[in-house]
């Protein structure tokens, strides 16, 4: 296994290199630049007031230049500043990093520990009423989108019936409390559950169903095992490997999701940050956010490929 783990790492580490690449070379060609936060439509901005500005964020230099110093700032933990507030980008990332960490961890738990024993029952109820109300909830769950069941819960939830906040992650100018905190988590985090569950649910109910027919599970049931024996240990541990799988690829899914449903919950995570930075065309935001995120998606995709090789031994030999 430790071996497994570090030819991981090796494949990783290029990869990281290529995002950081090929995120700031596309960052490089948008139009518009760090100046730009200075400059309003309405006003003459000094020529020289924004080449000075420019040359106070080496935007003047060549790319290839700019790249490496960069590079070499970041991998010293240094990300720069922003630029409209002059704020430690690092530590910003962080604290953003903190918020989507718990909105989407929060929301993809909701989605496995739902959707996964729902899909089981599903399979194993095929073409019941259950397995029939569950298929169209299912269909629901991934065709609505997330930024519609959003507002409109929003506006029923919270400003109908006043049951959560509708907006933020604590109340402003209020002392922490982690009820508090709960009281804003819930709302943004069952909307990001509910999609992830009907999609996890969908997903163990094909793959349950796939293995649910095959000639080991007819001869562990004609020995008499118990029904429950025989769907957990025998089918479910067969079929988790797709299961895996989905839930794997949709860990960097729910960052880009989460973005959407911070927009509408004013959720202080990255994907708020993000915009920020987009609209404030600050390039060294934009890449702090970048390459943190490409490190979270990296980690994961490790972990993912850990968990393949522990539940099926073939694939850390292949």
């Amino acid at each position: 296994m430790g071996s497994y783990i570090v030819r991981r790492l090796l494949i990783a580490i290029p990869v990281f290199f290529g995002i950081t690449v090929l995120v700031f070379a596309f960052i490089a060609a948008a139009p518009g630049d760090a100046a730009s936060a200075y400059a309003r439509p309405e006003l003459a901005v000094d020529p020289a007031a924004m080449a000075a500005v420019r040359a106070r964020f080496g935007l003047d230099e060549p790319l290839p230049i700019r790249y490496v110093k960069w590079l070499g700032n970041a991998l010293q933990g240094e990300l720069g500043y922003r630029v409209t507030t002059g704020q430690a980008i690092g530590s910003e990332v962080f604290r953003a990093l903190q918020a989507s960490l718990l909105l989407t961890g929060t929301a993809l738990l909701l989605g496995i520990f739902v959707g996964i024993p729902l899909g089981i029952l599903s399979a194993i109820r095929q073409y019941s009423k259950i397995d029939m109300t569950l298929t169209g909830l299912t269909f629901l769950g991934i065709s609505f989108p997330s930024f519609l069941l959003g507002l409109g819960l929003l506006y029923l939830v919270g400003l109908q019936w006043h049951l959560v906040p509708i907006g933020g992650m604590v109340t402003v100018g209020k002392k922490f409390d982690i009820v508090d905190l709960i009281r804003h988590l819930v709302l943004p985090a069952c909307i990001l559950g509910f999609g992830y569950a009907a999609l996890f649910m969908r997903y163990t109910r094909a793959s349950m169903l796939e293995v649910m027919h095959s000639d080991y599970i007819t001869t562990a049931r004609s020995k008499g095992l118990a029904g429950r024996t025989v769907t957990m240990r025998h089918a479910f541990r067969n079929a988790v490997i797709p299961i895996i799988t989905i839930i794997g690829l949709s860990i960097p899914e729910v960052v880009g999701a989460a973005v959407v449903t911070e927009q509408v919950f004013q959720w202080p995570g990255v994907g708020l940050l993000m915009v920020t930075g987009v609209r404030d065309r600050d390039f060294f935001l934009i890449m702090g956010v970048t390459i943190v995120l490409a490190i979270v998606v990296l980690v994961v995709n490790l972990v993912t490929d850990v968990v393949y090789a522990s539940a099926d031994p073939r694939i850390r030999y292949s």
